[in-house]
């Protein structure tokens, strides 16, 4: 099905792919090797499943690499970013409520 859904670049070596629902959202991220994610908080409570490669997380204050098959948890306005290490990594993350910032 990720087949069938357009990927957007939203960031330099970053794409992703969306399916919204009712109350909840999933996206597909294709992020390049190195490539840094801002650390942030949202009020929108977050599952990650790590689909390939490998990343380093930060969740709070905990610190740890993620491979594939690995799921994160991110409560609402808790601070985290990302690392990608040496290869090209893609996740799942699911959202609610729906980030309604990713829609316009």
């Amino acid at each position: 099905m990720w087949n069938d859904v357009p990927a957007e670049r939203i960031a330099e070596g970053i794409h992703r792919q969306m399916i919204v629902g009712h109350k909840l959202m999933m996206c597909r991220l294709t992020l390049q090797p190195h490539v840094e994610t801002a650390v942030h908080s949202h009020p929108h409570e977050q599952m990650t499943i790590v689909e390939r490669g490998r990343a380093r997380f930060t969740i709070g204050d905990t610190a740890r690499v993620v491979v594939a098959g690995d799921v994160l948890h991110f409560p609402a306005n808790v601070l985290h970013g990302a690392t990608m290490l040496d290869e090209e990594v893609v996740l799942i993350d699911v959202f609610t409520p729906i980030r309604e910032e990713f829609l316009s």
